[in-house]
């Protein structure tokens, strides 16, 4: 299949198509050349089509990374062949790197408060990763390392507090632990609405208008088929609600319905 014909078939949009293109172009790069490439940060439904362009092409050698496990907005990384897979999460020198600003103790401060104060420079989000708040008065956002310098000789504050800032590694990250609900509870179907109804606790017709109005994705992409199977392992995301993730599927109970084991993250 030619670069043309993955397009076609992976990009729902033009936006979407231009992303993926770019995805190719730093693939093509490192395959050419044997020189490793990234991507800019992409957002969990970004990553989602890149996963997705990635399997129709063969599954090349690749890591979603965003300076520490689990996090949600990554880069996807090409390691050239003489390289380990995991060699970025160890390279001191890599393509991420995290600043630490640190407020006035008064400060209580939130995550648009930050990305405020970091886009109002004039950078753009795909630059940024996530933004850990593990105090009231101290920031650490994830960057990509061309872009540090800019922000270390230009981001001063964040609404009315000035911020003491400083380049860190990223081993000193300190994300907040998730707080995560488990659910237990059984559905007649593994369809996308019974699912959603389960995991966020609601009727299957109001899971069903979600789905419909298009506020549900599965797996970071948007459904709006109500009677999508979801299987083990799968993530719903409902905006305004959170996310959802189908942690087992045990079997059936004894009145022949199907059992889920799922964490909500809150």
């Amino acid at each position: 299949m030619n670069k043309k014909d993955l397009l076609d078939r992976c990009a729902r949009d033009g936006e979407e198509r231009i992303l993926l293109a770019r995805v190719l172009d730093k693939l093509e790069l490192t395959q050419q050349r044997d020189i490793p490439a990234h991507t800019v940060f992409l957002s969990p439904g970004e990553q989602g089509a890149v996963r997705d362009l990635l399997s129709a092409w063969g599954r090349p050698r690749h890591l979603f990374w965003g300076g520490y496990p689990d996090s949600e907005r990554n880069i996807c990384f090409f390691p050239a062949g003489w390289q380990e897979e995991d060699a970025l999460c160890s390279d001191p020198e890599g393509p991420l790197t995290a600043l630490e600003a640190q407020f006035s103790p008064n400060a209580s401060l939130t995550h648009r408060d930050i990305l405020g104060s970091l886009m109002g420079l004039g950078i753009t989000r795909e630059v940024l990763g996530d933004i850990l708040l593990p105090r009231p008065d101290l920031c650490q956002v994830v960057v990509l390392r061309d872009a540090a310098p800019i922000l270390l000789s230009q981001w001063e504050s964040a609404g009315r507090w000035k911020a003491g800032l400083q380049e860190v590694s990223l081993t000193r990250l300190t994300p907040r632990p998730a707080q995560v609900k488990t659910i237990r509870d059984t559905v007649a179907t593994l369809r996308l609405d019974a699912v959603t109804a389960c995991g966020f606790s609601l009727s299957r017709s109001k899971a069903a208008a979600l789905i419909a109005s298009g506020k549900v994705a599965l797996n970071h992409r948007e459904c709006l088929k109500a009677d999508r199977p979801v299987a083990e392992g799968d993530v719903l995301t409902c905006r305004g609600l959170g996310k959802c993730v189908v942690k087992e599927v045990p079997g059936q109970s004894k009145k022949g319905r199907t059992m889920l084991v799922m964490e909500r993250y809150q």
